[in-house]
């Protein structure tokens, strides 16, 4: 898969959205990647990482998010499933799934039914590895601040709005991807 020449076909003006969409999924990617090497021990599939991480938010295009040069018809809310959908018909369902399950620390089916979003009455949360680090790696980045990495502590508050599943998911998260160091007190 050639992540970008789907993201040319999608986005084949030099504008500001492309350029949004651009450095923030590299920042996501190379958090992602980052963890990945960090981590042997989880087996990670580094080439799937950097290629779904890049596209993780594809669907952006088709929203109505005018902060961050967004001009679509749908809910921003609806860029996963949006994003999952162009890349199922491009023939990537592996990567659509991160597309689908990366907004917020993943929603759940009682979410959407309890804030009447608009989207499918099911669950999108990351069930494999690889999703679960594109979606951590993506919480520290917004899109209005392409130059800024979030720390945990900012990545928490800005999930707040998710609910509580949703923090109690990114803070299994921090435990796995990024524990805090043993510090030695003495003489070995």
């Amino acid at each position: 898969m050639n992540y970008q020449a789907i993201i040319n076909k999608f986005y084949p003006e030099d504008n500001a959205l492309r350029h949004i969409l651009l450095v923030h999924s590299r920042s996501v990617a190379d958090k992602a990647l980052a963890i990945a090497d960090r981590h042997p021990e989880l087996s990670l599939d580094r080439q799937f990482i950097e290629e779904a991480a890049m596209l993780h938010d594809i669907g952006i295009i088709r929203c109505n998010a005018p902060g961050i040069e967004c001009f679509g018809s749908e809910p921003y809310i609806c860029h996963g499933r949006i994003g999952a959908e162009m890349l199922r018909a491009e023939g990537f369902p592996r990567h659509a799934r991160v597309c689908e399950r990366h907004t917020g620390a993943g929603i759940t089916r009682s979410q959407i039914i309890a804030q009447r979003l608009p989207l499918p009455e099911q669950d999108f949360l990351p069930e494999t590895m690889e999703e679960k680090v594109i979606c951590y790696a993506d919480k520290f980045f917004s899109k209005t601040h392409l130059d800024r990495e979030k720390t945990v502590e900012q990545a928490v508050a800005s999930l707040a709005k998710f609910g509580e599943e949703g923090l109690a998911r990114f803070r299994e998260w921090v435990e796995i991807f990024n524990p805090q160091p043993v510090i030695s007190h003495g003489c070995p």
